[in-house]
């Protein structure tokens, strides 16, 4: 398995998920702006086991998964420097559901997705703001997000993202901390750490999730952890 969290991210953390699958520091140059140039979650996209990535990732990772035999297909819209083209590939696909602002999603998550339940939301960076314990329950840091998942029945717990770095930013997002793989949730950080920790550790706790937090230390917003195998 390949684990890819951003570069940046704590050097704790990524040792800490070497035990779990091979960890690929990701990083892009000269795409987007330095914050996110790190982020999996703006060069690629999970639909039903199937990635799908950006025309313009670098060739390194490409190649990298064609190495692995890793399936991908590339999407319709490069990256670009600044939003919403930095948005394209930052939705939140379950079994049941794509959840994104649809009208910046890349053509090619909505034909990938093809019969789930479309889930509009005005957040472009929805996978940042956004992580999916399961179709039944979900943590968001976007009050719009938050609102439009109640409406449609999905239990939601909204947290308030201060207190979580991103470089160069007064605060990241709560869906960039983390991923998941099985029943297993990976914090990039400790939940002590977070104000609303507690309400976090509870409600996935109480959805059947393990929670492996990778070092000892504030949350960190990586752009996600992506799990590909």
């Amino acid at each position: 398995m390949l684990i890819f969290i951003d570069k940046k991210a704590p050097e704790q953390a990524k040792a800490s998920l070497k035990k779990y699958g091979d960890v690929v520091e990701f990083l892009t140059e000269n795409t987007c702006y330095e914050a996110i140039s790190g982020h999996p979650d703006i060069f690629m996209t999970q639909v039903d086991g199937r990635l799908i990535v950006a025309p313009n990732l670098p060739e390194f990772f490409q190649n990298l998964f064609t190495t692995n035999k890793i399936e991908f297909t590339k999407g319709d819209k490069p990256v670009g420097s600044k939003y919403p083209e930095t948005s394209f590939y930052n939705a939140v696909v379950t079994k049941n559901f794509i959840i994104h602002q649809t009208s910046q999603t890349d053509d090619s998550i909505l034909r990938q997705g093809g019969q789930k339940i479309k889930i509009a939301v005005k957040q472009g960076y929805t996978r940042c703001n956004l992580i999916a314990l399961n179709d039944e329950k979900m943590i968001t840091s976007d009050q719009g997000i938050y609102q439009q998942l109640t409406k449609m029945g999905i239990e939601t717990l909204f947290v308030d993202s201060r207190g979580i770095a991103l470089p160069t930013f007064d605060h990241g997002f709560f869906g960039g901390t983390c991923g998941i793989s099985g029943n297993k949730l990976f914090i990039n950080g400790n939940l002590r750490y977070f104000a609303e920790g507690k309400a976090v550790r509870s409600f996935i706790e109480n959805s059947g999730i393990e929670i492996i937090e990778l070092y000892k230390g504030p949350l960190f917003d990586g752009g996600g952890i992506f799990f590909i195998d």
